[in-house]
């Protein structure tokens, strides 16, 4: 029948030529997915196995970034995930159940122990914190409750690179479930699922979007079971992902090898330099033997990617160290890390459960700068505060 014009505006017969061929994945946006019929009328997140039943489940564009990720990291199965904290409780909430123990590194990224602290608590779950360089005598922290081993290496602020595979092992013949935070590899400088992990995360936000405009996570597993697991509990947490962060997230992953290799060699010069200046008391970056866990970084990593974190002699004041940031001109202040900016952050009071003697630690991140102008850089302000 002929429509009014006001319904052409929403029902419209005109479509574009066909034959177009892109090198670009398209982005695919909606909310509402159409069924051909009433009868196949579904509301099940596997959309992989069942029609596409609605927009918040994943549309083409997330469901290839998925499938890349998963490819790259030797797993089966990949959810995206709207950051990389979303990712985090996915896992937590997924095997973390009330009256259960979970073990997280004391060195864990904060917003991930925030969560614990003051989530999981409320949900009936204890967490214990414990030495990230534990290695195998994890197993003497294993109770019968225990649910869950968090594992993230190296640790975001202080490096500690961690024995996965012998966690891993304890936890696999207790039955305990192995999480890794994986953001530092990007998910191919370490192989998680080599190391027995059970399932691993990473902020994409970081080297896969490369440019410190997109926010999404990763959770990728190789366990049928864990992944119906981490499945259902990501619908029931409306846990949808941007289709065009994807998109930027896709397009990232095309330069992420050559983006890996310079940022390597970039932070390689930055820290050593930094490592010479006499108001550095210790180097934490996973190359170099000063870093707690050196050995495990050397034998299971493929490289190094563009944070480290620098300790100051304890006779530099905080308040000097706060203007040496500031005179700072390339290096910006800023959270997060593996995009092309180079950035800065002090970590002057880190929460800790384990003893420590709270040095003064200032973390940088390297980004595609030349070496030669961020050194420059760097003289100029330890220079102004000399």
């Amino acid at each position: 029948m002929p429509l009014d014009w006001r319904s052409k505006l929403i029902h419209s017969q005109a479509t574009a030529p066909e034959g177009f061929r892109s090198l670009a994945t398209p982005t695919y946006r909606g909310s509402t997915t159409l069924f051909t019929s009433a009868a196949d009328v579904t509301d099940h997140w596997d959309q992989e196995h069942v029609r596409y039943s609605y927009g918040l489940y994943g549309t083409p564009t997330s469901f290839e970034l998925a499938a890349r990720i998963a490819d790259l990291e030797g797993a089966h199965y990949c959810f995206i995930t709207p950051g990389g904290q979303a990712a985090i409780a996915l896992i937590y909430l997924t095997f973390a159940r009330a009256g259960g123990h979970v073990l997280v590194p004391d060195s864990v990224y904060g917003p991930s122990r925030a969560l614990a602290e003051r989530l999981l608590s409320r949900l009936g779950v204890e967490t214990e914190y414990y030495d990230p360089l534990v290695g195998a005598d994890i197993r003497h922290l294993l109770r019968p409750t225990t649910q869950l081993i968090w594992c993230e290496s190296p640790g975001s602020v202080t490096m500690e690179v961690q024995d996965i595979g012998a966690i891993s092992k304890a936890a696999r013949q207790a039955g305990v479930v192995t999480a890794l935070d994986n953001t530092y590899a990007a998910g191919v400088l370490f192989d998680a699922f080599s190391a027995g992990v059970d399932v691993a995360m990473q902020a994409l936000t970081k080297y896969i979007g490369g440019h410190s405009d997109v926010l999404l996570g990763s959770v990728t597993t190789r366990d049928h079971g864990h992944y119906q697991a981490l499945g259902d509990a990501r619908q029931l947490l409306g846990m949808g992902a941007s289709p065009d962060d994807c998109s930027l997230a896709i397009r990232g992953l095309q330069t992420l090898a050559v983006r890996l290799d310079q940022l390597e060699r970039s932070t390689l010069a930055v820290a050593r330099w930094l490592e010479q200046q006499p108001e550095i008391a210790r180097l934490r970056h996973p190359a170099f033997d000063s870093c707690p866990g050196h050995g495990n970084w050397k034998r299971d990593f493929a490289g190094s990617a563009s944070i480290f974190s620098v300790e100051f002699a304890p006779s530099m004041p905080r308040d000097v160290i706060v203007r040496l940031l500031d005179e700072l001109k390339l290096f910006k202040i800023g959270y997060s890390w593996g995009g092309v900016i180079s950035l800065v952050m002090p970590h002057f009071n880190l929460r800790r459960r384990l003893p420590n003697h709270d040095p003064s630690i200032v973390r940088f991140n390297i980004g595609l700068e030349a070496v030669g102008d961020l050194i420059a850089d760097l003289e100029a302000a330890f220079s102004a505060i000399r």
